[in-house]
């Protein structure tokens, strides 16, 4: 894990030593060559084993330790596991309740998305820091990536919050991504700057280089610490610029702290090599370094070199927190001389000192030039580069760092603390303890936490114990995303489904509509984005089952006993949708040859280009510029775009799932003598948010028929105005005569409804309640089709 989090990929072990992987470092290429190969990770099956094994170990110990409302902070990749094997402990004891607020902070790097989804257990990570309520790094190279590989494995989208925060959307939860800085402790360093031994080692390293301008720097002895590549600059150095052949000195201290025996073994030899050959070239006075065994090196020492070096340089080609730079800045602080410090781009630090010159490491003549510039830099130079950093160096501690994190750790919890209950008698009117942080600062804010609170997971034992006890029943479905499970539009690859007509309903779905749609008093229909032969070829064969496709532009009733062929019918939505088709097909069809898994989903009412199985990114940006240049040619026609789930549509500017759904609510109302008693609508992105608003203003035209809109004409396949009659099976006519009316009031004793409108997956949405994905779907037809679900 450790060479993966630095960005080295399979490919760069496979020729290198920095990863331990098969023992002795004598014989290494040996028993790769005889015993594993460096491709396959089963070979580090056990180490994974004893890793799960380490994070639940701790898990059990602090699940018996944590009380609800404790926080829990994690540390480093080592324990990334921990959070989601906490939470799902609490889940258990506490009723499926998460009780404890988690932080984890990761101080090395983040690797690209590309690297980390070569680990097989790459997914398990993100799972597991994604459990924290607060996921923190040292630099926003390492956030970005982070967001990249939830996007790309794990198909997850993030947002920018108020203040400037970024969350990342999991299931029901918002994960906060933040970045913070922490410096050294100054106290401790200033007590330290007091102690003998600093002093009499400060004296005698500058008699020992005391004509020579000194270049400094502490670094562990393994290959992505640089040093190769810094001492390598150096002999570029005196080579181009002979003048300091006689006026510099670079003291390199170099720790062992035997954590990567062959990495370290391979490095040393090589500093080893180079340090003998530039003292060839140059003589012995102008390199000094030694080596260490252990991780890190004495305060007094550290200090004193600090206190001596004119340039401290540090060319890490990765690096996460490293605080020798900030120590260094502030060693150099008022009334000492001012320093410069060279850092290299691809370290932490580098993004923290405004006051450092940057250095890529791999391009040696841009590193000697800036080690130039720092050895002949003007003092007035050296004290502005200086005030740049030293306030935050200064002020910075890690008690300042902590409570930042815990700010933000507030700031991710606080909505769920306030929908919280809470018995205690000092609280506020929301529900958390009543403390300046907690109160509502202003109306949006009151009304954005009311709606928080109201928005909540659907109860199916409530909702199956409303089905049972009412008399007429409407459940109305979208499919793909609903009924059938569907990956993420954001994940880099989908392996479960690779396109809408890779649509497939489990059987135990198929069957349990089915029983639902056996029953007179229920109508059920699904109301798709689909083409009409995509829906007929996943749903069609319940045959029971009222179908409408493209947006619900096209519909078909329930077979009847002896029909094999559905007979859709349309709604005339006022465009003439061939001349559409002429304007819009060669501008989609250029976007299509340029983007590389795209294609063109043509349905009754709608164009629409899918890049659901593109590169996200790149899907993305071409779809933008799709709608534009779409928007330009269709203005003299009345359409509408639509971006939705990897897939942007044109479609007539009326059209939207609610016309289907306010026709199948106002036909079964207007039939037989009973009103409907039970709504269910469910639906998982934006095309489904008129379903939800339809079903409200079907309940408002109960109460207020007066206002009843009317919807667009309806005509068979041949054209000729038809009967709408879209929902009712041939079952139901026995007990239902059907009259199609707009007319949905029939003074008839009001009797309550029971009306649930529920969207997948936790997001803003019309709907009153949410359940996670597609498989929770299954789980509530199933229990209401009386399946044995346990």
């Amino acid at each position: 894990l450790w060479p993966a989090f630095h960005n080295i990929d399979l490919l760069d072990l496979s020729g290198s030593v920095v990863a331990d992987d098969c023992g002795d470092p004598v014989h290494l290429e040996t028993q790769y060559r005889s015993s594993c190969s460096d491709w396959d990770q089963s070979r580090l099956d056990g180490w994974w084993q004893a890793f799960v094994s380490i994070n639940t170990t701790f898990a059990e110990t602090l699940s018996n330790m944590l009380q609800p409302g404790d926080i829990m902070w994690v540390h480093d990749y080592h324990l990334s596991l921990l959070p989601k094997l906490v939470n799902d402990k609490e889940i258990v004891k506490y009723d499926g309740n998460s009780v404890t607020k988690k932080v984890f902070l990761l101080h090395i790097p983040f690797p690209t998305s590309q690297v980390f989804r070569e680990l097989e257990c790459g997914e398990a990570i993100l799972e597991g820091m994604l459990h924290a309520d607060v996921v923190g790094f040292h630099a926003f190279d390492h956030a970005r990536h982070f967001l990249k590989a939830a996007k790309r494995i794990l198909g997850l989208n993030y947002e920018s919050l108020i203040g400037g925060l970024i969350g990342v959307q999991h299931g029901r939860r918002t994960i906060l991504v933040t970045m913070h800085n922490v410096s050294i402790e100054p106290s401790m360093v200033n007590a330290a700057l007091e102690m003998t031994s600093v002093n009499e080692a400060t004296t005698m390293l500058r008699h020992n280089h005391a004509s020579r301008t000194v270049i400094a720097s502490i670094d562990i002895a393994q290959r992505l610490s640089g040093i190769s590549l810094k001492l390598l600059a150096f002999e570029r150095l005196l080579t181009d610029y002979p003048v300091w052949q006689q006026q510099v000195v670079l003291i390199q201290k170099c720790l062992l702290p035997g954590s990567r025996l062959d990495d370290e073994a391979r490095t040393i030899q090589e500093i080893r090599y180079l340090v003998k050959r530039i003292k060839q070239k140059f003589g012995p006075n102008v390199i000094d370094c030694q080596e260490f065994s252990g991780s890190t090196f004495p305060i007094h020492q550290r200090l004193a070199l600090w206190k001596v070096a004119d340039v401290l340089m540090t060319t890490p080609i990765r690096e996460g927190l490293n605080l020798i730079p900030l120590e260094y800045v502030y060693t150099k602080k008022k009334p000492a001389a001012p320093g410069v410090v060279i850092s290299s781009e691809f370290s932490a630090v580098c993004n923290v000192l405004n006051g450092a010159l940057r250095v890529n490491p791999f391009d040696v003549q841009m590193t000697v030039t800036s080690i130039d510039k720092a050895l002949t830099m003007t003092e007035d130079e050296k004290e502005a580069r200086r005030i740049r950093d030293e306030s935050f160096v200064s002020s910075c501690t890690s008690s300042k760092w902590t409570n930042l994190v815990l700010d933000d750790l507030h700031d991710a919890t606080a909505v769920t603390d306030g929908a919280s209950d809470n018995d205690s008698d000092d609280t506020s009117i929301m529900g958390t303890k009543y403390d300046n942080k907690n109160l509502i600062a202003s109306t949006a804010a009151y009304l954005a936490q009311e709606c928080e609170i109201g928005f909540s997971h659907l109860d199916m034992s409530a909702v199956a114990n409303a089905y049972k006890s009412s008399k007429k029943r409407v459940l109305i479905l979208d499919l793909n995303g609903t009924i059938v499970f569907k990956e993420p539009a954001g994940k880099y690859l989908k392996r479960d489904v690779l396109g809408s007509s890779g649509m497939i309903v489990e059987k135990e779905v198929s069957d349990a509509l089915a029983v639902l749609c056996s029953d007179p008093y229920t109508a059920v229909f699904v109301v798709s984005g689909d083409s009409q032969e995509n829906v007929e070829k996943a749903i069609g064969n319940v045959r029971g089952l009222g179908l409408a496709a493209s947006n619900g532009a096209c519909f078909a009733p329930p077979l009847r006993t002896g029909e094999w062929k559905r007979t859709w019918k349309f709604f005339d939505l006022g465009v003439n949708w061939e001349e559409v088709k002429k304007i819009t097909m060669p501008i989609v069809a250029k976007y299509t040859a340029r983007s590389n898994g795209s294609f063109i989903k043509l349905t009754h009412s709608s164009i629409g280009w899918s890049y659901y199985s593109c590169d996200p990114e790149w899907g993305s940006l071409q779809a933008s510029h799709l709608v534009l240049e779409l928007d330009q040619a269709l203005r003299a026609f009345d359409v509408r775009f639509v971006m939705i789930k990897g897939i942007v549509e044109v479609v007539p500017r009326i059209l939207n799932k609610g016309l289907i759904v306010k026709n199948v609510l106002r036909e079964v109302q207007s039939t037989g003598d009973d009103d409907v008693d039970f709504i269910l609508c469910m639906g998982d992105d934006i095309q489904d948010e008129k379903m939800f608003t339809s079903v409200f203003s079907f309940l408002a035209e109960l109460h207020d028929p007066e206002h009843t809109s009317h919807s667009p004409p309806v005509i068979d396949h041949n054209g000729s105005t038809a009967i709408p009659n879209v929902s009712m099976s041939e079952e139901s006519h026995h007990k239902i005569s059907i009259s199609f009316s707009n007319d949905v009031s029939k003074n008839r004793s009001k009797s309550p409804i029971h009306a649930y409108t529920t969207t997948i997956g936790k997001k803003d949405s019309h709907a009153f309640t949410y359940v996670d994905d597609a498989r929770d779907v299954a789980t509530l037809l199933k229990k209401l089709a009386n399946f044995d679900i346990s």
